[in-house]
């Protein structure tokens, strides 16, 4: 049957098409799969997975960077049902002439070189993350609190928000912390997804679209998925990819993907780990069969996304988890070992140290900045996720998020004090001053760590118990070093006033030299003297905030015209 009014859209902008079936089922989250073949005017097909909106209503969004007649058919697993399967219709997709830049260049995928992002067009992009895991629950009231916040790390910088599909951390199943006012995002027998909660979450996820700000959306975390089953979890994933894969988002399958639930014994979390690894590994390679759009694929891990999968080609990019309480030495070694793995991909520290976190110590805006360098210039300058304690679970005055299943509190900070902590603005400058520079061409050019540090490197309960003995890493001077392909620029940060070498050779001809203060981004001069082939630069005592990090400007010198 012929849909007769045409579906208008612009480029890379989503439309909905909304059907309703004339049968009634008994279970139509289950009795029927609904996708819809759509045809660009170039005779490109997609086949775009439908969601079931509620009652005997499906809905299919769409979106396409090309303009032009797009054409579509229905294709319902009930072929008997003629509301459902074989309607056909038109979109006329449009010319966009706004300045949002998800609309504009399209949403984000991996480089060409395979180590950097850039828009669906080619226009580079520096992933600059922010956690709200919990984003989408009540305790983030919409439109007020989420807009107010959303307006503020645009402000910031932040052109990623990280957060969870409603199966939250830090919690067990239906626990009244994850409720929005939709819900839950399962029917408490999990017989069926409840159209209620995405209905709500589907105004923030437009939003942080609207506001140019990509979604980067975890389905659950690992432990839900044998609390509700690997079909549930792959019928979870259909949803998620049918509701929100036309718009420009990220998928990430699960956060802490290999962690088992936190009650578990050591026996028993032992056997968890492998499963999980296994079982989420096949419900990626489900997600991938469906995603349509191409949105890039990646995990949340324990440690790394590589080691969460059983294959490694499931994966667009590396996350990685280096750790809250880590030296900064730690977050470089990572980083580092995360560029020289293969397959090559682009590498984000996903979650490192999240400023004002109560732990031992607590988190500080220099713990936060320096995990930030140190991770970012030993992995090529992709990118980084930023996080504060009181937004991730999101706190508020009156209702602090509390205990975590384990025992653990992170610390009761609202979020309306963490959205103003120092170190996302630092973070925020330092993406400004990036863009200054061809970042999207770097390569870095750390220290290899040390033997011990390697074999440390994937065993963080050896390194915690070393550390509560006195034990540290050692700092590399500087901890972190990045050069562009085309050696115009190289970057070094240092987190202390000791003097370092940096390889002459790297640049040919005379070298500019500038300290550039990572707290506010003042630049500074820097003396450098020759010593046997070497560059030798001593830091300032200290930076506009009282620390002693600095970051290397090297820049060959301009020769005089003649």
């Amino acid at each position: 049957m012929q849909n007769a009014t045409p579906m208008k859209a612009h480029q890379n902008q989503w439309v909905e098409i909304r059907l309703s079936s004339t049968t009634a089922y008994t279970d139509p989250f289950r009795d029927v799969v609904l996708d819809v073949a759509f045809t660009a005017p170039s005779g490109k097909t997609l086949v775009v997975p439908a969601f079931w909106a509620g009652g005997q209503t499906w809905g299919v969004r769409y979106a396409s960077p090309e303009t032009g007649t797009h054409t579509y058919r229905t294709l319902c697993s009930d072929e008997g049902n003629p509301s459902l399967h074989g309607q056909v219709g038109e979109v006329a997709v449009e010319t966009y002439l706004g300045a949002n830049p998800l609309y504009r260049h399209g949403g984000i995928r991996v480089a060409d070189d395979r180590r950097h992002f850039c828009h669906a067009d080619g226009t580079p992009f520096f992933w600059l993350g922010d956690t709200w895991w919990m984003g989408l629950c009540g305790r983030l009231s919409w439109p007020q609190d989420f807009q107010s916040l959303t307006q503020n790390r645009k402000a910031v910088g932040f052109n990623v928000i990280q957060l969870v599909a409603g199966l939250y951390p830090d919690m067990p199943l239906f626990d009244e912390r994850g409720r929005s006012d939709g819900g839950f995002c399962w029917e408490s027998d999990l017989s069926r997804i409840n159209p209620r909660f995405f209905d709500e979450a589907d105004q923030r996820i437009l939003h942080l679209v609207e506001q140019g700000l990509t979604p980067c959306i975890l389905g659950a975390w690992g432990y839900y998925l044998p609390m509700i089953g690997r079909d549930n979890m792959q019928r979870h994933w259909r949803y998620l990819i049918a509701r929100w894969g036309a718009l420009p988002v990220v998928w990430a399958a699960a956060g802490e993907q290999t962690m088992p639930w936190y009650l578990e014994n050591d026996e028993q979390k032992a056997l968890s780990r492998e499963q999980l690894r296994s079982d989420w590994s096949q419900v990626i390679a489900g997600m991938r069969a469906i995603n349509a759009f191409g949105r890039p694929v990646t995990t949340h891990p324990v440690t790394s996304a590589r080691e969460s999968v059983t294959d490694g080609s499931l994966l667009d990019f590396d996350m990685q988890q280096t750790g809250h309480g880590s030296p900064t030495p730690h977050h470089a070694m990572r980083a580092w070992q995360g560029w020289n793995e293969r397959p090559a991909m682009p590498v984000i520290g996903a979650e490192t140290r999240y400023e004002a976190l109560e732990i031992r110590p607590t988190v500080t805006a220099r713990d936060a900045r320096e995990a930030f360098w140190a991770h970012a210039l030993n992995s090529g300058l992709a990118g980084h996720t930023y996080g504060a304690n009181g937004i991730w679970q999101v706190n508020t005055a009156q209702c602090a998020f509390g205990a975590s299943p384990s025992g653990s509190c992170w610390g009761n900070l609202p979020w309306e004090e963490a959205m103003h902590l120092p170190g996302a603005r630092q973070i925020g400058l330092a993406k400004r001053f990036l863009e200054t520079v061809p970042w999207n061409t770097f390569e870095p050019l750390a220290v290899a760590p040390g033997r011990l540090e390697r074999r440390l490197a994937h065993r963080p309960r050896l390194q915690r118990a070393l550390q509560k003995l006195g034990w540290r890493l050692a700092s590399h001077v500087p901890v972190a070093m990045g050069i562009a392909r085309d050696a115009s620029v190289v970057l070094a940060y240092t987190v202390t006033d000791q003097p370092f070498k940096v390889d002459a050779g790297l640049f040919d001809g005379p070298v500019r030299a500038s300290w550039i203060d990572p707290t506010d981004f003042g630049e500074h001069p820097a003396t450098v003297r020759m010593r046997r082939g070497q560059m030798v630069v001593r830091p300032p005592r200290r930076n506009a905030a009282g620390d002693g990090d600095w970051l290397l400007l090297l820049q060959p010198a301009r020769r005089p015209s003649t």
